[in-house]
């Protein structure tokens, strides 16, 4: 393979939703390893929604709670290495081509019409995420306020805080980061997050350990937290279903980080190793946060596991572990937001060639910091998008409820039916074969679990608004 060197030897006669002709693109380093790999998948998928799963298990019972966990964590690797494999596109004319992310994996695979149809969902899912990451670091830095005030002043104090001025620190930091050029620039974001993700997981995880020991004995039950009634319980079970789908799947960034991998060995093979390691580790996090919670609270168990006052001491470890989801959320909220960015100002530079507010850079020198670039375009849009994700964020701050209903929306269509589809066409499946019955047993079994969730969530949603 001595002709394969790290560079992108990609034909820049195929087009590519940069541009027909994109020069930067055929002149990208790819450094990316196997450790930079794994960094990145766990900075996407140990998220937000592993402080939920707690309450998922407590909804769900000691023995559908860790199914269900497992369940979702094998499909994921399934979902995950059809997906790796497509990496690679075949075309008639040019031979393989790179496909530098999951929109133009479907536009080369499944054609133009389908490439519409996700790219609405592909946008919306990653603003999603970043709107649960605005609801879910307000509410972290509230409980840090919340901490101090009930050690201050005793657990029976009335320590209430708003949202809202959080939600705009929180947006005010993001507009500064959002102007962070691409994903190429974002390696030592991702290894921070990383290591913040690590760090509130293991808290959490020690923290319900260490209530378990002092309750000496393991709380809940096999059927999980009662309801009032069949039709409640339901609801709360699919709206668990609806928050383990939304701590798993990261297809949706899956080919942008197999695309700053360095070859050989084949990127396909070390994304699919890399991809094995971080959901044998999310998976071994998630089981132990979600069960030594619910083993710790039984029928208590919060919502947020760090943030809703299970545990009040010590009180600076809370503080601490409070302060790193806020950390690893800055970094979280830019790894999600970045698709965004590279897709809409790619648009808005392929539409408008000529205009100087899209295309022009200007160089900018502020006392004490590196000279930067700034563009316009870049400025406005990015600013926007940080302003609404956090007015949406202050319109409906549930975060079971929104992580349960962005966990159902997106999880069939994004990390289930394309990847199975463009499967399909890379490995010319035929219909009605063994492996085409299975795949698509397989998806539609997803997609009843992906109805149910979505109804579960919204109820709880509009019940959490107006109720």
């Amino acid at each position: 393979m001595g002709h394969e060197v790290a560079e992108d030897n990609q034909s820049p006669l195929l087009p590519t939703s940069s541009s027909s002709t994109d020069v930067s693109a055929v002149l990208v380093k790819r450094t990316g390893t196997l450790r930079t790999a794994v960094a990145h998948i766990i900075t996407g998928v140990i998220g937000a929604g592993v402080l939920s799963l707690a309450w998922s298990i407590a909804q769900l019972g000691w023995i559908a709670g860790p199914i269900c966990m497992l369940a979702f964590a094998g499909v994921t690797i399934v979902s995950t290495y059809l997906l790796c494999d497509c990496y690679m596109f075949p075309h008639p004319e040019y031979g393989p081509n790179r496909v530098k992310s999951y929109m133009d994996a479907v536009r080369f695979y499944l054609g133009e019409k389908q490439h519409k149809v996700c790219g609405v969902i592909a946008q919306e899912s990653l603003y999603g995420n970043t709107l649960a990451y605005v609801i879910t670091s307000a509410s972290s830095i509230k409980a840090i306020q919340k901490s101090n005030c009930y050690h201050r002043e005793g657990h029976k104090a009335a320590c209430s805080y708003g949202d809202t001025s959080y939600m705009l620190l929180f947006g005010g930091v993001q507009v500064v980061m959002s102007q962070i050029p691409d994903f190429h620039n974002m390696e030592w974001l991702s290894v921070v997050a990383a290591i913040m993700s690590f760090t509130y997981s293991f808290i959490g995880f020690g923290l319900g350990f260490a209530q378990v020991i002092e309750n000496g004995r393991i709380q809940g039950s096999i059927t999980g937290v009662p309801a009032d009634s069949v039709a409640d319980k339901l609801r709360l079970a699919f709206q668990a279903l609806g928050d383990i789908a939304f701590a798993y799947p990261y297809s949706i960034i899956l080919l942008e980080i197999q695309d700053t991998l360095k070859s050989p060995p084949p990127e396909n093979k070390t994304m699919k190793t890399a991809s094995m390691i971080a959901i044998f580790v999310t998976t071994f996090f998630y089981l132990c946060c979600g069960c030594f919670g619910y083993a710790a609270f039984g029928n208590n168990t919060p919502g947020n596991l760090l943030t809703g006052f299970g545990f009040y001491e010590p009180y600076w470890l809370i503080d601490f572990a409070n302060a790193c989801i806020v950390l690893h959320l800055v970094g979280g909220y830019q790894i999600f937001s970045q698709p965004v960015f590279a897709f809409v100002e790619r648009w808005f530079t392929n539409k408008f060639p000529g205009s100087g507010f899209v295309n022009n850079f200007y160089t900018i020198k502020l006392p004490l910091l590196p000279s930067f670039q700034m563009n316009p375009l870049k400025i406005c849009f990015r600013t926007a998008y940080v302003a609404s994700t956090t007015v949406i964020a202050m319109i409906f701050p549930y975060f079971n409820q929104v992580l349960g209903v962005l966990g159902a929306l997106n999880f069939w269509p994004l990390a289930i039916y394309f990847p199975v589809e463009m499967y399909f066409v890379q490995k010319k499946i035929q219909p009605w074969t063994r492996k085409w019955v299975v795949l698509r047993t397989f998806s539609f079994f997803c997609l009843l679990v992906t109805i149910v969730g979505l109804i579960g969530s919204i109820q709880g949603l509009i019940s959490a608004k107006f109720g």
